[in-house]
């Protein structure tokens, strides 16, 4: 083989990888469509959120009372006021971070009016990562404690 051909090769090659890892890195740092916020998220995705998430984050203490309250629960192990508290949130519209089944457990935050659970909950996960929805898991924010 004559020297510009295994020139021209070699340029092909490294062509090709240099596409391959554009597509890869384009992946990596555009986010997944799941982990985007949604159209109908109040929150903006602030400079602090998590990259790896890509959710909006508010602390522990801008939750409403309410959630805060949830939270002194949670961390003391209950009791808890609904039999439904502490199943498990199985992430069926994929708005947390993918996960194994199992991972996330969920917790009615009340909401003032309402004569059943409301639209309020806070998720956490076997890890202690804590997310709150105040919509019915339409949008989530990644708790800060």
């Amino acid at each position: 083989m004559n020297s510009k051909k295994k020139t021209g090769l070699l340029l092909a090659g490294l062509l090709v990888l240099a596409a391959i890892a554009g597509a890869v890195l384009i992946g990596k740092y555009s986010g997944t469509p799941d982990a985007r916020p949604t159209a109908t998220a109040t929150a903006v995705v602030s400079a602090s959120a998590t990259p790896s998430s890509r959710l909006a984050t508010i602390s522990a203490a801008e939750l409403p009372a309410e959630a805060r309250d949830t939270l002194a629960l949670i961390d003391q192990g209950g009791p808890f006021p609904y039999r439904q508290d502490g199943v498990v949130f199985e992430n069926r519209e994929n708005r947390l971070p993918k996960r194994a089944g199992g991972y996330y457990h969920e917790y009615t935050v009340k909401t003032p009016g309402e004569r059943d659970r409301g639209p309020r909950r806070i998720v956490v996960g076997s890890d202690g990562d804590t997310y709150y929805t105040a919509d019915h898991y339409a949008s989530f924010r990644h708790v800060l404690r």
